[in-house]
C-alpha cells in the first residue's frame, strides 16, 4: 500500500482544520493521538482515519478496530503525519471527526443533576482540563458560555484526553441566554468567587438538587455581574498560605464536591421534590 504524501488533496483539507473557520465551515475537526481516536471510534464520531506507518506499528489493533468499525483508515507518509499532528512529536494517528457540540437545549432536556459552566474561558488546555474533570466526576455536561475557545482547537481536544466524546458540550456566545435557560430549567446556579457568602464545605443540601456552577475566566474571574445572578456564590476554603487557584485547579475542587454529596447513598434530590 502507497502512503498518502502532504500534497494529497486528502491530507491538505484535513491539515486545514487545524484552522478554526475551516472547522467552521465544515463541522468536522481533527483527534490526534491513541485516546482521543478511540474515544471518537466509540463514539462513532470518525469520518476517517490516517496513520503512519510507526503509528501502524504501534497502534495495531485501534487501526484494525477503525477497519472493522468501516472507517475509511488511510496510511500517509511521515511528512504527512507531521503536518496532520500539532504535538512536538507527532504521534502519527489523526482521526478527521464530526464536532461534538450539541445545542443547548438538548443539553437541559436531559434532567441534568450537574453542570459545569466555564463562562468567557479563553486557554484551550484549561478548556479541555474541565471538560476532562466533568467527565471523571460524572457531570452532566459542560456548556461554553460566552466568548469562549473552541473545543474542537487543537490543544483542548488533546487535554480533553477522550473525553470530549464522553460529555454533552454546548456553546451559547450570550451569557443572559445560558443563565435564562438553566433558571428556566430548575437548575440552581452557582458561582465560584473568593468572596462568596458560602463556604463550599457548607453547602452539601444545595448540592444534593441540580446544580450549573459558573467558572469565570482565567486571567480575569468571574464578572461580578455575572457571579450577582447566580442563586449563591461559593468560596473554596483556603488552609494554607496560597492566594487563590487557577480555574481548573478549583474547578476540579468543586466538581468533585458535587460529585461527592451526590453520589452518596444516592442523595440526589429532583427539582420540586
Amino acid at each position: 500500500m502507497d502512503a498518502l504524501s502532504e500534497r494529497n488533496p486528502r491530507v491538505v483539507s484535513a491539515v486545514k482544520l487545524h484552522r478554526a473557520p475551516q472547522r467552521r465551515k465544515t463541522g468536522l475537526f481533527l483527534a490526534e493521538g491513541a485516546n482521543s481516536v478511540a474515544a471518537a471510534l466509540d463514539t462513532e464520531r470518525v469520518s476517517e482515519l490516517f496513520y503512519s506507518m510507526r503509528a501502524a506499528e504501534r497502534e495495531h489493533e485501534l487501526v484494525a478496530g477503525a477497519v472493522a468499525r468501516g472507517v475509511r483508515a488511510t496510511l500517509v507518509s511521515e511528512r504527512a503525519a507531521e503536518q496532520l499532528g500539532e504535538t512536538v512529536t507527532p504521534p502519527g494517528l489523526v482521526a478527521v471527526c464530526r464536532s461534538v457540540d450539541v445545542p443547548l437545549p438538548q443539553v437541559l432536556s436531559s434532567s441534568p443533576r450537574m453542570l459545569a459552566v466555564p463562562v468567557e474561558m479563553s486557554d484551550p488546555g484549561n478548556a479541555g482540563t474541565l471538560i476532562r474533570v466533568a467527565d471523571a466526576v460524572g457531570a452532566d455536561g459542560v456548556v461554553l458560555a460566552g466568548d469562549s475557545v473552541d473545543p474542537h482547537n487543537g490543544k483542548c481536544v488533546r487535554a480533553c484526553a477522550g473525553s470530549l466524546f464522553h460529555v454533552p458540550i454546548a456553546r451559547e456566545r450570550d451569557t443572559d441566554t445560558v443563565l435564562a435557560a438553566l433558571k428556566d430549567a430548575g437548575i440552581t446556579v452557582l458561582a465560584t468567587t473568593a468572596r462568596g457568602e458560602l463556604d463550599l464545605d457548607d453547602a452539601e443540601d444545595i448540592l444534593r438538587g441540580p446544580v450549573a456552577w459558573l467558572f469565570g475566566n482565567e486571567a480575569h474571574g468571574l464578572d461580578p455581574e455575572v457571579a450577582a445572578r447566580a442563586d449563591h456564590r461559593l468560596r473554596i476554603p483556603i488552609h494554607g498560605r496560597a492566594e487563590s487557584l487557577n480555574l481548573a485547579a478549583a474547578a476540579a475542587i468543586c466538581l468533585y464536591a458535587n460529585a461527592r454529596v451526590q453520589h452518596a447513598r444516592g442523595e440526589f434530590v429532583k427539582p420540586n421534590e
